[in-house]
């Protein structure tokens, strides 16, 4: 094969140049506004990329020289302990064909230097390489086996942070090591025209390589748990429930909390954040809750928080009282409303006394009779008592007033009757107004004690004038005495002065007074003798 030792190392030199160029101008125009990893370092990085091995040696005997691999693979694991310090696993792999081929496997040491953005790297390895050939005339005929040898690896890189997937990747912009490869092929062995076949390899190579990196986990671990805990309300009186609550920080979603109370005033149960505390069987005093929280047994897994809280003695009862109406008539009746409370939530009982009138009930509500009482002021009395004897008392007043005097009675208006029709009679009642005429009869009989002023008018252009009017209202009368038997005496006739063929009928209580303004009283002497009324035929 053709010697070609180190004359691809510069071409991968300016490879490297390239992509360390083409990163910084990347990293000046995409800032990262992610938290750099470099701030807490990754706990495992995975390599894989390309690596170039420059191999500078011979086989000797025989004093072949091996040539350079230029295309190739590498992987790497490493595991740090902490944020400086590893151990790296390296598997590399150079084929060419059948001839000047190299795979080797090392482990060792790795020691780095996080930075913003970018990470330096040094490592020093020992492992197994497996060298094949140099081939001495016909590659394709003789060239020395794949035979296992030692191998010792030491060098560095840098590595750049990419701004992506929450700095989950990096570009290895490079990996430089030197290595040093020892092979033995044997006894040599002599063949014909071929030349010796077996010896011993001493090889130093420069070993250069880019790629992508993965990282896994952090250095530094996560915060360690804490724990509070709430107890609300933070008072109570015997028998009341409490309920205590617990907030933990920095748990792990992935992990099952424990959770545990104790308390040293009452009894409580839970196994959750929150827990109840029952202080039936608790004395008055201050007392203390204690939680504790796991998700595992090693520190900064669990955490503890405790609180207190007071049960309060009993006290008395307090009580308010009210009344609606607060003022009422005589005999009237008034809802007395007594709102007792006890901060224990103690069984009441309720009792009630009044100054004047008379007071039943015995519930929170009562009702106060002014019955028989004078007009004034009533004083009620509201009592509560609990069951442990402890009493409160409240009062509230209720105003009787003097009645009121009646109210005086006045005049009413009934229906009208109308003369519009009967062109020839017209002081004539009609059978329409004879309708009226009897609803008028029955309100005279329904109130006897009432009088009735009927009052008639007469319309400008009837020449007739007053006496007409005087007519209409005397006809009025007439059917109301002779055909429906009112007494006489309890009708009055007028005259009015409104410009219209009607009569017009008021009811007047006993006791109330007619306005005689615009009207003036009939003399029904000196009228003739009335027009008898229409025939009220049956329909």
């Amino acid at each position: 094969m053709v010697y070609r030792p180190f004359r691809n190392s510069r071409r991968f030199a300016l490879a490297a140049c390239a992509v360390s160029l083409g990163v910084a101008s990347l990293s000046a125009q995409t800032p990262s506004t992610a938290a750099p990893v470099g701030l807490n370092p990754s706990r495992v990085d995975v390599f894989l990329g390309y690596s170039y091995f420059g191999a500078h040696g011979q086989v000797k005997p025989a004093g072949i020289s091996y040539s350079s691999v230029d295309v190739g693979a590498i992987g790497s694991g490493a595991y740090y302990f902490n944020k400086y310090v590893g151990g790296e696993f390296i598997f590399s792999a150079h084929p060419d064909g059948n001839n000047d081929g190299f795979y080797s496997a090392s482990a060792g040491p790795i020691f780095r230097a996080p930075m913003q953005n970018f990470t330096l790297f040094a490592h020093a390895l020992a492992g197994g390489g497996k060298l094949v050939g140099p081939n001495q005339s016909n590659p394709f005929i003789y060239h020395e086996p794949w035979t296992w040898g030692p191998t010792l690896t030491v060098g560095g890189g840098m590595d750049y942070d990419l701004p992506f997937f929450d700095h989950r990747f990096s570009l290895r912009l490079f990996q430089a090591d030197y290595r040093y490869v020892h092979t033995d092929f044997g006894p040599p062995v002599a063949i014909p025209t071929s030349g010796v076949l077996g010896g011993r390899a001493n090889l130093s190579a420069a070993e250069l390589s880019t790629g992508i990196v993965a990282h896994f986990g952090h250095i530094i671990p996560p915060p360690p748990v804490t724990y509070s805990c709430a107890v609300s309300p933070t008072t109570v009186y015997p028998g009341d429930p409490l309920t205590v609550t617990g907030t933990a920080l920095n748990l792990n979603p992935k992990k099952t909390a424990t959770y545990n109370w104790t308390a040293d005033g009452g009894t409580i149960s839970g196994s959750s954040s929150t827990a109840n505390i029952d202080t039936k069987s608790a004395a008055p005093g201050t007392y203390t809750v204690k939680g504790h929280i796991s998700e595992g047994n090693k520190p900064g897994e669990m955490a503890d928080c405790t609180a207190s809280y007071t049960v309060k003695q009993f006290d008395p009862p307090t009580i308010s009282c009210s009344a609606n109406p607060s003022t009422v008539a005589p005999g009237d009746s008034s809802t007395i409303t007594a709102t007792g409370m006890s901060p224990q939530n103690r069984p009441l009982t309720y009792s009630y006394s009044a100054s004047a009138g008379s007071v039943s009930g015995s519930s929170s509500t009562a009702t106060l009779s002014t019955a028989g009482a004078a007009p004034g002021t009533i004083t009620v009395t509201c009592n509560v008592v609990d069951d442990k004897g402890q009493t409160a008392s409240s009062t509230t007043s209720v105003t009787v007033n003097a009645p009121p005097p009646p109210p005086a009675p006045t005049t009413s208006a009934l229906c009208s009757v109308s003369f519009e029709r009967d062109k020839r009679r017209p002081a004539r009642v009609d059978n329409e107004g004879k309708a009226c005429l009897d609803d008028i009869s029955l309100n005279l009989q329904r109130s006897s004690d009432a009088k009735l002023a009927i009052v008639g008018n007469a319309a400008s252009s009837e020449k007739a004038g007053t006496k007409l009017a005087a007519e209409r209202a005397v006809n009025t009368k007439d059917y109301l005495v002779k055909e429906k038997g009112i007494d006489a005496s309890r009708i009055s006739v007028y005259t009015g002065s409104d410009d219209s063929k009607a009569v017009t009928d008021t009811l007047v209580p006993a006791g109330a007074t007619l306005s005689t303004t615009g009207i003036t009283p009939v003399d029904e002497s000196a009228l003739a003798a009335p027009v008898k009324p229409a025939h009220r035929h049956k329909k």
